[in-house]
């Protein structure tokens, strides 16, 4: 067995979620957030609770080992976005300093309950550099992409290249597009989705070509998603085991070139929890160590 920090798409072994409960609270919670933090619309929490069970019951199908990030009276609705807050690496985990100023106070929260559970903190991103973990994706064990985008700077950039190229991590900045603007959930990850070594979902449209290029020369086939299909998550897809998935209900088409290219499919409703968001299954976790 190969354990590693270093994986999109290996099979789940450990993950960490922030329970809906502890980041939407209540609807009057949510009520006074939603507007200011570009939601589509307001979540409804009571359908929230019962969308993010029916998503638990999927990640514990994996058979990983699920555990919690503790609540706290300074987090938002936003924080059960949490891939965003840190980075996890074979060195250490690497605490985020969000783009989102009303996500300021995530990556101490979360980093109290690392510490708690005894895992290693590498560093920090520090102001005014800032770093998102929806920015950032494993290619492979020694190949890290980071978006270069509104919630991720070049500061930021070079503090975690400072963390990670002496222990021989290459690091591709890939600068990403204005598209809907600073206010906008934009990250890296929300056009690239690694489900196998060698398959990926992606955006091309809003992709570089270099990048692009660089994936195909690196040998992989991708899944090509449909304009249709990407306001309602079809890129966002979370690997939980190699060509084994989970994916935001109602993306038909990327679903289907999936299982064409031999991936099994599971979907959940995420009307409440993703969608209105803009935060699908790989947002909703923070995977630790897969299986390689």
């Amino acid at each position: 067995m190969n354990l590693t920090h270093h994986s999109e798409y290996g099979r789940l072994k450990t993950v960490y979620l922030q329970h809906v409960s502890n980041g939407f609270v209540s609807q009057d919670f949510i009520s006074k957030q939603w507007k200011d933090l570009n939601y589509l619309s307001e979540p409804a929490y009571a359908n929230a609770l019962k969308e993010y069970a029916a998503f638990e019951k999927l990640i514990g199908s994996a058979g990983a080992d699920v555990s919690y990030f503790d609540s706290h009276p300074s987090l938002g609705i936003d924080a059960i976005y949490c891939r965003d807050s840190s980075i996890v690496t074979n060195f250490g985990i690497i605490l985020c300093n969000m783009g989102k100023k009303a996500r300021k106070n995530e990556p101490e929260s979360v980093g109290t309950t690392y510490q708690k559970h005894k895992h290693n903190i590498l560093g920090k991103i520090t102001s005014p550099g800032t770093i998102e973990g929806g920015d950032v994706c494993w290619i492979n064990e020694n190949t890290l992409a980071v978006g270069h985008t509104y919630r991720t700077n070049m500061e930021g950039i070079n503090q975690l290249k400072a963390l990670l190229e002496p222990h021989g991590i290459t690091i591709i900045i890939v600068d990403l597009p204005h598209y809907k603007g600073a206010s906008d959930v934009f990250h890296l990850m929300s056009i690239l989705s690694p489900v196998d070594k060698d398959l990926m979902v992606v955006y091309s449209p809003l992709m570089p070509i270099s990048f692009r290029n660089k994936l195909l020369d690196m040998g992989n086939q991708l899944i090509e998603v449909p304009e249709s299909e990407f306001d309602s998550m079809g890129c966002n897809v979370l690997a939980i085991a190699p060509r084994e998935c989970i994916m935001v209900d109602g993306n038909p088409i990327t679903k289907q070139l999936l299982e064409e290219a031999g991936a099994v499919v599971h979907t959940y409703k995420g009307e409440e929890i993703s969608v209105k968001g803009g935060g699908g299954p790989t947002c909703l976790t923070r995977p630790l160590v897969r299986d390689e």
